[in-house]
């Protein structure tokens, strides 16, 4: 049972509510350098991002927002610390949404103008709280950082805008412990109808990023929890999305997309299974419009009988492979038009 939220609008996204969990990234590009950042969002978005966030540490990458914004079609979302000043002048250069903490910002006086200037645009603000930002007091309350102590930080920025005559929120409320952050997602759910932005924060490299990312998010995600999502990466960040669609299409969270069967090698492979189970992953980030299950199996042998429960397969032998459909085997080619025949009957389909 999906968790009830508010719906906030960013650009021309729409979260919380019944809408789509929507996968969000961050470019690693120096904001300043329009052009890098540009081609990077636009590979991005090709991934099957939906929303994208840019950090904006100097008023000369706030202005470059406003060069950005016109030349890509997802919303973007200016990342800003410290600063009050950046989150202004983000939004007045066409930021879709900001993420701050109102705990970093300063004053009132500058947290009320960076509310006012929201107001006046329509755009809303992602209130960020992680384990590495809690306050001093909510430290010594809870005796160290807790999710109990996360849920209450980001409630108090939440309330302090809501205040000030402001409700177009998101709360985000991160951690590196797993179980902290589900721990901390399940109290915040029952407390708030604001959306909110999952992720497990500083989650690692690609391989342990990606298995404590789908272990957090999914345990939250299947509680119905969650509006929109980011799996954080020490990598690339297309990794980040296929990480992501895979994760949300696992619990049927997302139409659309290939979803990729294939068996462990064994003895009796005689192929390079792992390169071509690889070369087919990569061919099918294409076909985002296309829902199939495609098996790629190692052994002629077992192959088709393994792969019946799939759309189409690929089983290869000794320098030959079989190309099958619901099961049943359709083509027998030379082991390297494997790939190109699989392709043409993806298209076909």
């Amino acid at each position: 049972m999906r968790r009830k939220s508010r719906e906030v609008t960013i650009g021309n996204v729409t979260i919380g509510g019944v809408h789509k969990v929507a996968i969000q990234s961050m470019t690693n590009t120096k904001t300043e350098d329009v052009a890098a950042t540009v081609a990077q969002i636009h590979e991005l978005e090709k991934a099957g991002c939906d929303i994208i966030r840019c950090a904006v540490p100097t008023m000369e990458a706030a202005a470059a927002l406003k060069e950005i914004k016109k030349q890509i079609r997802i919303p973007l979302v200016a990342d800003i610390h410290f600063d009050y000043k950046l989150a202004i002048a983000a939004v007045e250069n066409g930021a879709d949404k900001i993420r701050i903490n109102p705990g970093n910002i300063g004053s009132t006086e500058r947290v009320q103008a960076v509310v006012d200037c929201c107001r006046e645009h329509h755009v809303p603000i992602r209130v960020g709280v992680n384990s590495g930002s809690l306050e001093k007091d909510l430290l010594e309350k809870y005796g160290g950082v807790t999710a109990e102590g996360l849920v209450e930080s980001a409630l108090d920025k939440a309330a302090l805008i809501e205040k000030m005559g402001y409700n177009e929120l998101v709360i985000s409320i991160k951690s590196s412990d797993v179980r902290m952050a589900i721990r901390a997602h399940e109290l915040i759910a029952k407390e708030t109808d604001i959306p909110l932005h999952v992720g497990i924060t500083e989650a690692g490299t690609v391989l342990t990023g990606s298995v404590k990312s789908a272990l957090g998010l999914g345990v939250i995600l299947y509680q119905g929890i969650g509006d929109t999502i980011r799996v954080s990466l020490t990598g690339e960040p297309v990794k980040e999305v296929q990480v992501a669609k895979e994760i949300l299409r696992s619990l049927g969270l997302k139409k659309g997309g290939i979803e990729i069967v294939s068996c462990p090698t064994c003895g009796r492979t005689q192929i390079d299974l792992i390169g071509l189970a690889g070369q087919v992953e990569e061919m099918v980030q294409a076909y985002d419009d296309k829902e199939l299950k495609v098996a790629v199996m190692g052994c002629v042998v077992n192959g088709p009988g393994e792969a019946k429960e799939a759309d189409l397969g690929i089983a290869g032998g000794k320098g030959e492979g079989l190309l099958i459909r619901h099961g049943e085997v359709i083509k027998k080619l030379p082991e390297d038009q494997l790939l190109e025949a699989l392709r043409q009957e993806i298209e076909a389909y």
